[in-house]
């Protein structure tokens, strides 16, 4: 079992990085026209303070440094994507962009880390950060819903990417299935709703890739059901190295 378990976790591992790169083509996009359109910059935003708090996490914790070197990575890429909603967003989105990312990625990330440094001892510390990367996890894999809604009424699926569907789908069934093999329960909320809403939007998709879009919908509809991009479930990596 803990063979098996070790193997998910490597296969997972490998999902969450192509999770990290999936809006690669969307964002290329978005370079080529100078616009991000309707896109939303703030599911961005918040995996970039969900992967660096769990790069704080996988520093704390002895043994974890495949969580650190993983969700580093998810900085790097998602600091890309931030700025780039900051050059090619309206003018009149640049300023709100510019203050969530004070609010959420300096400022929250900055007291989540003081408060758990002076006010927690070390393994109360490590807990509450996990503990605050697992609810970004649980919120974020809800927010699909929104761009579900989006398709339903505009019948077009696209601001709904394909390939974040399947890597939200392939990501949260892999962690599901590894959180089952070692009873984290936990980690199985999550990822079990990770898994059903990407098993949802594939269905959608499937359903309205070739239907003919709508094209009275409303701007404001459309912003609602914008692109999401998913939080990678680190916490199944520092739990894998556990089980090790």
């Amino acid at each position: 079992m803990e063979v098996l378990s070790f193997y998910v976790g490597v296969i997972g591992n490998i999902i969450s990085v192509l999770m990290f790169l999936s809006p690669v083509e969307t964002f290329w996009q978005i370079i080529k026209r100078q616009s991000t359109e309707e896109f939303e910059s703030l599911p961005y935003i918040c995996t970039l303070l969900n992967s660096s708090l769990w790069t704080y996490y996988g520093i704390l914790k002895p043994g974890e440094l495949l969580v650190a070197t993983v969700n580093g990575f998810g900085i790097i890429v998602e600091t890309i994507y931030v700025i780039l909603f900051l050059i090619y967003a309206p003018k009149r989105s640049r300023a709100k962009i510019a203050i969530l990312v004070g609010i959420l990625d300096v400022g929250f990330l900055a007291a989540a880390v003081l408060v758990t440094r002076l006010a927690l001892q070390e393994e109360a510390r490590i807990d509450a950060i996990g503990f605050l990367g697992a609810v970004l996890n649980f919120m974020m894999y809800s927010s699909p819903l929104a761009a579900m809604r989006t398709v339903v009424r505009s019948k077009s699926v696209e601001y709904m990417p394909f390939f974040l569907s399947f890597f939200l789908f392939l990501n949260g069934g892999t962690w599901a299935f590894y959180a089952l093999l070692v009873r984290d329960y936990l980690l199985l909320a999550p990822n079990g709703c990770g898994f059903l809403l990407g098993a949802a939007q594939l269905v959608l998709y499937l359903i309205y890739r070739k239907a003919n879009p709508r094209k009275n919908i409303s701007a404001d509809t459309l912003e609602q059901g914008s692109q999401h991009e998913h939080l990678i479930s680190s916490s199944s990596l520092s739990r894998e190295n556990n089980e090790e």
